[in-house]
């Protein structure tokens, strides 16, 4: 990720990250899955909901958790 003072610091995962001022959920995902309907985000141990991820900043010291749903039987 980008460094520079225009970036703030957030936890993806459980790894410490640098990303853009102003960017969203929806952004991030895009960095980091190639399909976002399989995946589920919780920012600061809240679900976001996928309709809101273009929407839903992302701020500095933000926990993020991004999970791959499973299908199967």
């Amino acid at each position: 990720m980008r460094g520079g003072s225009g970036g703030l610091r957030v936890r993806l995962n459980g790894e410490e990250i640098e990303v853009e001022r102003g960017s969203t959920i929806g952004q991030l995902l895009d960095r980091v899955v190639s399909d976002r309907s399989r995946v589920a985000v919780e920012r600061n141990r809240e679900i976001v909901p996928r309709a809101t991820y273009d929407t839903t900043p992302v701020a500095a010291g933000d926990a993020i958790e991004v999970v791959s749903l499973v299908g199967g039987g």
